[in-house]
């Protein structure tokens, strides 16, 4: 059933946005178009590849747009009157201008629970701060870096096993959930979001290829552990061992040393290493990695 004849238009990139993208088309939401970054080169042979939600996009025949500046399209958006935007990791800052082409404003869907974890990484610093909880905030859009009111939220529960790409697709399918039972009420102004409390706001950071180093004389065993979850596909876990730069993949925290692979961390503890990505690209056990690197 249509849930809505009001036009939406979806704003997403990453990987995380094309759950939300689905549930709303699989809800029958009215999605006349997706806005989203130009493609971008990806892998060893930096081969040009579009995001996942362009793809998703093209399949279900729904026009995508993917301005170098969102201003290039503000005719395009304002032609469609007032539109419901639906943003989940653009990637991009969205100005007034735009926002103010949507009613009621842009959604957004942040996994945090905000003011907690404003910024670009909130997933990877749940998991690397070693906390029991995180959650999803369904919240209208502001210039200010997720700083708008907020009208709903859930609370996840952490394991202190999860990896990024767990938590990643357990979140995204959470959001989802949340994003559609909200809606509606947001559509019709019958649901009115609550102001942020601005004092407890904390934020996170852009992760860069130089994250992925170890630096295991700065962090405990088990800070170094969360980091190899926190970082696991990018910017990765990057170590040298035996003379070989290698990527880890799963390790475990020891109070003593099993193997040569055993990293000593600040306090005394060790990371022990179970799985490792080794300098042939080949994902590999650790006892597979000292099988065939130890003696050469």
């Amino acid at each position: 059933m249509q849930k809505t004849l009001k036009k939406v238009i979806f704003f997403g990139t990453e990987d995380f946005s094309l759950t939300a993208l689905q549930g709303l088309v699989e809800a029958d939401y009215n999605v006349v178009a997706v806005i989203t970054k130009p493609d971008s080169k990806r892998g060893r042979k930096q081969i040009l590849t579009p995001p996942a939600v362009k793809v998703y996009a093209k399949s279900q025949h729904i026009p995508v747009w993917q301005p170098a500046k969102l201003l290039d399209i503000a005719t395009d958006i304002q032609a469609l009157g007032s539109p419901i935007g639906v943003l989940v990791s653009y990637g991009k800052i969205i100005p007034d201008s735009i926002i103010n082409l949507f009613k009621p404003g842009i959604i957004n869907v942040h996994p945090s629970l905000l003011p907690l974890y404003r910024g670009p990484s909130p997933i990877e610093s749940a998991i690397i701060n070693g906390d029991s909880r995180t959650g999803v905030s369904i919240m209208q859009l502001a210039t200010q870096m997720d700083a708008g009111p907020i009208y709903a939220q859930i609370t996840y529960p952490l394991s202190s096993h999860e990896s990024k790409p767990e938590l990643y697709h357990q979140l995204a399918t959470a959001g989802t959930k949340l994003l559609l039972s909200t809606l509606p009420a947001i559509i019709d102004e019958s649901l009115r979001p609550a102001a942020q409390a601005d004092n407890l706001a904390t934020y996170c950071q852009l992760l860069a290829k130089e994250d992925a180093w170890l630096q295991s004389d700065q962090l405990t065993a088990e800070q170094a552990e969360r980091k190899v979850r926190a970082h696991l596909g990018f910017p990765k876990t990057k170590t040298t061992i035996l003379g070989h730069e290698i990527i880890i993949t799963k390790a475990r925290v020891t109070n003593e040393p099993k193997t040569p692979l055993d990293v000593v961390c600040r306090g005394g503890a060790y990371l022990s290493i179970d799985e490792l990505i080794a300098p042939s690209g080949r994902l590999m056990t650790a006892q597979a990695f000292l099988n065939g690197y130890a003696a050469g």
